[in-house]
């Protein structure tokens, strides 16, 4: 069953252009993963210090595979993470219906 992660990141004030640039080089290497479906991020156009990650992956592994890659430790830990206010995650699985 696929697996999807919805996250919500906020950025400390003045730190937005440091989530976006992360976000501009993490989306298009996790899109190239083995295991991913979907990864698009939004940017809230009325709270630009908040952004959106949608992402499915075709199982729970591949999620948890998605956070031992280069790009992610690259981007999401080592730039985006540190800039961040607060950072939630809220996870899934498809029904088959």
């Amino acid at each position: 069953m696929p697996f999807v992660c919805s996250a919500t990141w906020t950025a400390k004030e003045g730190q937005a252009h440091l989530v976006l640039e992360a976000l501009a080089n993490l989306s298009p290497a996790s899109r190239e993963e083995p295991g991913n479906l979907y990864y698009q991020a939004y940017q809230d156009p009325q709270e630009p210090n908040v952004f959106r990650i949608f992402e499915v992956y075709v199982d729970e592994e591949a999620f948890k595979a998605h956070g031992t890659y280069d790009h992610f430790e690259k981007w999401a830990l080592g730039q985006a993470i540190p800039a961040l206010e607060a950072r939630v995650r809220d996870f899934y699985t498809t029904l088959d219906l």
